[in-house]
């Protein structure tokens, strides 16, 4: 009825047209004088074959409008499927849509090119950046004295750093590196887990952790970051003699738990977007807003679903199901 509504009005200026040079048709003949029947006879001729070029035309309207749609949703080259033109107006549109196109796909690649280039500059960044990393952590580990363990606690997190800028990075790749096959989790979390345990220490907090004993289908790398991720910011909102647990809920869901300051009602449902920070966040001049955004991010890619459960003062819990039979099913 919508496409109809618009087909008149589109050619309202025709319909006009006819009935005037009607009305001229009909005027011409009253004025010679000629009789009813030579002059309805005539214009019922051209009323019939009006009526049936604006169905004809209707019809074909109502097709290049289909047409143009599905070229729409397929998402396929406009150009290549483009109806042909009926007109030197439509003529002009349809190279003026050829133009905007290959300007579009001109400055596509010249944006796919651009963020390769950015991509391999910061890849080749973070390997470099790893060197002196290494060196460093090597020499502080042959020092067992507080500072050493204080500069080892703060190398570890400037390694966490430069692997969320690579992350970052290739969350919008078109290419990604994603292993998926059975690990064990445990094989998963003890190295994240050894990684902040300068922290733990340092802050004198308890760690809960049982041997989780089972097997996820995920990819090791990514699942890996969104853990020491989550184990991060448990530590840091977490004062000092507190306690940061780890377990398994049934079926197959990760746990992470800590007594700290915990998280506002109204921050809550904002936490994994990209640069919120809440309350929390606006207190510690560190936290940037990306960390929690990337751990959704990556758990989307992989399946997982990630979320999250906290009280002011109570501390915050958040969980990963890591049931992937579960997410098939549903």
């Amino acid at each position: 009825m919508r496409f109809f509504r618009d087909y008149l009005r589109y050619r309202l200026k025709w319909v006009f047209a006819h009935l005037l040079l009607l009305a001229v048709f009909l005027f011409t003949f009253y004025l010679y004088h000629l009789p009813l029947a030579a002059v309805l006879y005539p214009a019922a001729l051209c009323f019939l074959i009006a009526a049936a070029y604006f169905v004809t035309d209707f019809r074909r309207e109502k097709q290049r409008r289909e047409t143009l749609r599905g070229i729409m949703e397929a998402g396929v080259e406009l150009c290549t499927r483009l109806p042909e033109p009926l007109s030197g107006i439509e003529e002009s549109y349809r190279e003026m849509v050829c133009a905007f196109c290959e300007e579009y796909t001109r400055a596509a690649e010249k944006s796919r090119k651009a963020y390769d280039e950015m991509i391999n500059y910061y890849t080749l960044w973070v390997h470099q950046i790893k060197t002196p990393i290494a060196s460093m952590r090597l020499q502080l580990q042959n020092e067992d004295t507080e500072l050493a363990r204080k500069l080892l606690t703060d190398l570890n997190r400037i390694e966490q750093y430069v692997g969320m800028v690579l992350a970052y990075l290739r969350l919008d790749s078109d290419s990604t590196d994603y292993v998926f096959r059975e690990y064990d989790l445990d094989e998963i979390v003890r190295p994240a887990v050894r990684k902040l345990s300068g922290d733990f220490i340092g802050k004198k907090l308890t760690l809960e952790y049982e041997p989780l004993r089972t097997t996820v289908l995920t990819d090791e790398k990514w699942l890996s970051f969104v853990i020491e991720q989550l184990l991060t910011n448990a530590v840091k909102y977490t004062p000092s003699g507190g306690a940061v647990s780890i377990c398994l809920e049934p079926p197959k869901t990760l746990c992470i738990k800590d007594t700290g300051i915990g998280i506002a009602p109204e921050d809550l449902p904002r936490i994994f977007e990209h640069g919120y920070t809440g309350l929390a966040g606006r207190a510690d001049k560190r936290a940037s807003g990306i960390g929690l955004y990337l751990c959704k991010r990556i758990c989307t890619n992989l399946g997982h679903r990630i979320w999250a459960e906290s009280k002011p003062g109570e501390g915050t819990a958040v969980r990963v199901d890591l049931d992937t039979k579960q997410r098939a099913s549903e």
